[in-house]
């Protein structure tokens, strides 16, 4: 059995303290000394844990008279970007794979279609609006941009920040080389034909619609061969693009 360094067992007992409100967000935390005092550690691990609590965002370290470690606020943007970076690296070591994108994709863009269309506002239009593009003149980049812009505007118009937060790297996490062989001008012309019926939909507050066309649109990028209920099958869309996703 593996034993953990002692800098970990620290980490992982101020984790447990952070997480369970024990510790709340702005709430300074023990001086070094201290955390030396009641851990019987030397500096140098104490050091090392909060070093490790920093680079998982989990507390903020500043200088000065009054200076310390504090148990960083809640940042949406800051932790969906390490979402993404993770699941790019489980993406990298071929533990996740593109097909497993689409079947998270048709759990959560289902429901969040049916959300946004009853809970959409004014801005959560024009947002969906600027993601629109010209599959005929628009770049790869431009393309695979406004693509995830109109999903995590969708998303942001269902009202519910957790969702925004998890469907993030579904969009973001992006093999260009993969989208631009995978991905022809046709299925650019369909996903753009998807997104703008969507939007009326959603425009329209129709719910059983938005839920329709966007169970559609998953269902449109899958091999015209493979049924469209089939699991696990490989997809060469803009979704799922064989091995990393759009």
């Amino acid at each position: 059995m593996t034993v953990a360094p002692a800098y970990q067992v620290l980490a992982d007992r101020l984790r447990v303290e952070i997480m369970s409100g024990q510790l709340q967000p702005g709430a300074r935390l023990p001086t070094e000394p201290q955390l030396c005092e009641q851990s019987g550690l030397s500096r140098s691990t104490v050091r090392e844990a909060l070093r490790l609590l920093s680079s998982q965002h989990l507390i903020v370290t500043t200088r000065g008279v009054n200076g310390g470690s504090f148990v960083a606020e809640p940042d949406a943007l800051t932790l969906g970007e390490s979402l993404t970076d993770g699941i790019g690296l489980l993406l990298a070591s071929g533990v996740v794979k593109g097909d497993d994108f689409l079947e998270v994709r048709r759990m959560l863009e289902v429901p969040a279609a049916g959300l946004a269309a009853a809970r959409r506002e004014p801005h959560h239009l024009r947002e969906l609006e600027a993601a629109m593009f010209d599959p005929e003149t628009a770049t790869l980049d431009e393309r695979i941009a406004a693509h995830a812009a109109f999903h995590l505007a969708v998303a942001a118009a269902s009202g519910n920040t957790l969702l925004c937060l998890v469907v993030r790297p579904l969009y973001t996490v992006t093999d260009r080389k993969a989208a631009a062989h995978n991905a022809p001008p046709p299925m650019w012309r369909i996903i753009d034909r998807d997104h703008r019926t969507l939007l009326d939909a959603i425009r329209d507050q129709d719910i059983d619609l938005a839920m329709e066309i966007a169970r559609g649109h998953i269902d449109n990028v899958r091999p015209s061969e493979v049924p469209p209920h089939h699991a696990r099958t490989p997809v060469p869309g803009v979704a799922a693009l064989k091995e990393r996703p759009l």
